[in-house]
């Protein structure tokens, strides 16, 4: 079988891997999707030209199976037949030898529509105009859950304060585009691809076509955050008609400019917080509204809606809770998953509002936090005991120890108000729960994992989950060979192939190290203690939750997840207060990850993901037209951190191992990614002393906060006790 190079990234660092677009097939068709141009209306006509001979076109019409991507819901036509609901809508799939040619003929096609009005907006989407998008009403989901007496929690309140904060779309910007390439092989449709998840390309295929004569492999892949998750089938399914028709290998890359104008993003979200303090100065009530903007179909917003919903006090333990959310559809590119999948933005909202409610009753907000920290005797949200120890005082000393935390902020309070560059400094307290939320990990996805031993001592390790860049070809490695107590050297991992290796589950919400890392480590042990040197052994484990781990998914009781991690931010910044310019002059991060398989490994994920949430809080501004598609189109106008913007960041990790994680080990490549948009606004506010419920929080909006009339952040307070 194929093997991931046992020298960690070497292919990669000296330029050898073969990527998607360096790969050669012989015989190579390319393919391009002509993709509608209105946003929201019905398919009247459609004029094709007469096609040179060797281009072919495909649509609707051609599926031999279901016209759909099984992403969740079965809502999301893999070609538009009769509507469509956003600009960049695939409406067909054109082939042929020649790129040029193959343009020049997607210019000549035209589709009339008769257009209906669009809702680009959660507003617009509520506005109902023209009808619903979706169903009646356009909500693809929603959840409410309930902690204590809410009404008896305000009742005890003396000030009650209302805010409503928001964060925006991010555009993902791996390093490669997405891309396959399919095949015929052995009576199947074979794609090979930039994924993270080659079982979810195979179920898609396999449902497009009516088959299941089909095959996923994963190439090497520069990057995916969530990115190449869902949106692989986009391209899986049609490609798969073309292939199963043709009998040639075809080719989807996409440009960079056609990347970000129609892949999924981070959906945008509005929380709208009513909080409650006693006459103490405590929380002791939390209303909590929220939006999802989904866009065109559902994706994977339930998942993210659910998130969201559960863990929307994050660190905290709020006695009397009530939440409720809605996912939204809008007439937008469908939003899916990234990096921290709905934790970055809840984590944003509720750090920045606590913020606001501390210093609204005169205290300093690190301390009114800790203070609500959950303790490892608390009770969570959804109404759980907490599983083992808590470590969040032990972070929170060590956090402040390396970035002096405490000094700087009384500095940087007295500040003389007229100097030209002002300092602040911000921390973000944040979790992030690992695997699939609830008990799916147990009742849908049941990983599997094999491990085969050659009669030459060399092991290989069989799993479906696919190294995106955050070195899990290194660290599934290091867990079996540590348990064997073998070379390292003699481990492999095989290439994520369906045709090969089992179905472990997909590469995504922190589950890979705890739960399938897990499960290697198991076969492991059982394979050391049943060793036969010079002969060929097979193990199979399939994963089983632990005892302690209840959840209800019709009430939302229960363990959320199955673990949690957490984290510490702090950003230092100057702020130029002529221009709003910030410079970012300090970075600390401390996490509880239970006990990391490489620390060295880890650090990476802890640099790239903290760079990824400061670009999201202070530059990566992503807008809508007022026709519904993204004014940035190309990273000359999406701007993201580059190594001049971020400082050495220096962090730490707690060592606190759980006993059902190998070697201790929990999820921790999300988690990077949740606090520092906040901790970065925290800074900003501090030095201009203006606050913000947005972000990004760019140079532009520094200006009008501090210049311009009637911008300043609404937080409604009455000290009475009732409602404002």
């Amino acid at each position: 079988m194929d093997t991931v190079n046992t020298r960690f990234k070497l292919a990669e660092a000296t330029g050898e891997a073969k990527y998607i677009a360096d790969r050669h097939y012989e015989g190579l068709l390319e393919g391009r999707f002509f993709r509608s141009s209105c946003s929201r209306g019905v398919i009247k006509a459609v004029y094709v030209p007469e096609l040179p001979e060797g281009y072919h076109l495909f649509g609707a019409k051609d599926v031999p199976g279901h016209n759909v991507l099984p992403i969740v819901e079965i809502d999301w036509p893999a070609f538009a037949e009769k509507e469509v609901r956003y600009v960049g809508q695939v409406i067909f799939l054109l082939v042929g030898p020649v790129p040029d040619v193959i343009e020049q003929l997607l210019q000549q096609i035209k589709v009339e529509y008769s257009p209906l009005t669009p809702a680009y907006t959660i507003e617009q989407s509520k506005a109902l105009i023209d009808g619903a998008i979706h169903s009646t009403d356009n909500v693809f989901d929603t959840h409410a859950l309930t902690k204590g007496d809410i009404d008896e929690g305000f009742a005890q309140a003396v000030t009650i304060i209302e805010e409503t904060c928001s964060t925006g779309y991010q555009e993902h910007i791996y390093l490669e585009t997405q891309g396959v390439v399919g095949y015929p092989q052995d009576g199947k449709v074979v794609i090979e691809g930039s994924m993270q998840c080659p079982w979810y390309v195979h179920h898609c295929m396999a449902v497009v076509l009516g088959h299941d004569h089909v095959r996923a492999i994963q190439c090497p892949t520069g990057g995916g955050f969530g990115g190449k998750e869902d949106y692989p089938d986009v391209l899986a399914g049609p490609l798969a008609v073309a292939v199963e028709k043709l009998q040639q290998p075809i080719r989807i890359v996409l440009e960079r400019s056609e990347d970000i104008a129609f892949t999924s993003k981070r959906h945008p979200v509005a929380f709208h917080y009513r909080t409650g303090i006693d006459k103490h100065g405590n929380i002791v009530a939390m209303d909590v509204t929220f939006d999802v903007n989904s866009g065109a179909y559902l994706s994977l917003s339930g998942i993210v809606l659910q998130r969201s919903i559960t863990t929307v006090t994050n660190v905290y333990d709020i006695p009397n809770v009530r939440v409720e959310g809605h996912a939204w559809a809008t007439n937008t590119v469908p939003t899916g998953a990234f990096r921290g999948f709905g934790s970055p933005q809840t984590c944003f909202c509720i750090e920045t509002h606590l913020n606001h409610v501390a210093k609204q009753l005169g205290q300093d907000p690190a301390a009114f936090k800790q203070r609500h920290f959950l303790q490892s005797d608390s009770t969570t949200l959804t109404g759980a005991k907490i599983f083992g120890d808590l470590v969040l005082d032990q972070m929170m000393a060590r956090i402040t120890d390396l970035s002096d935390y405490s000094q700087k902020t009384r500095s940087y309070l007295d500040q003389a108000p007229n100097t030209a560059t002002r300092k602040g400094i911000g921390m973000a307290i944040f979790q992030h729960g690992c695997g699939f939320a609830g008990d799916l990990e147990d009742t849908l996805v049941r990983a599997k994992i094999r491990l085969i031993k050659e009669p030459d001592g060399n092991v290989y390790i069989l799993a479906s989950n696919t190294d995106i860049g955050q070195g899990l070809s290194l660290t599934f490695c290091k867990i079996v060979a540590d348990s064997l107590c073998k070379p390292l050297e003699s481990v492999h991992l095989a290439i994520p192939d369906t045709g090969v290796v089992p179905d472990s589950g997909p590469t995504v919400a922190s589950r890979s190290i705890v739960i399938v890392g897990y499960l290697l480590e198991k076969a492991a042990e059982k394979l050391k203690s049943c060793w036969v040197e010079g002969e060929h052994q097979e193990l199979e484990e399939v994963y089983r939750k632990p005892d302690y781990h209840v959840w209800d998914q019709n009430t939302y009781q229960g363990n959320a997840y199955q673990v949690t991690s957490y984290g510490v931010n702090v950003v230092e910044v100057d702020v130029d207060m002529a221009t709003g310019e910030t410079q970012i002059t300090g970075a600390w991060a401390v996490y509880d990850i239970g006990r990391a398989i490489d620390a060295q490994v880890f650090k990476g994920q802890i640099d790239g993901g903290l760079v990824q949430a400061l670009g999201y809080g202070s530059c990566e501004k992503m807008e809508l037209t007022s026709d519904g598609v993204f004014a940035q189109k190309t990273m000359a106008d999406y701007v993201i951190p580059t190594a001049l913007d971020v400082p050495s960041i220096e962090s730490d990790l707690v060592d606190n191992p759980y006993p059902y994680g190998p070697n201790g080990a929990k999820g921790g490549g999300e988690l990077t990614h949740n606090g520092g948009a906040a901790a970065f606004a925290a800074a900003v506010e501090l030095a201009i002393g203006k606050p913000f419920s947005s972000i990004p929080v760019t140079p532009e909006k520094v200006c009008e906060a501090l210049y311009a009339e009637n911008t300043a952040v609404v937080i409604k307070a009455n000290e009475s006790g009732s409602a404002v």
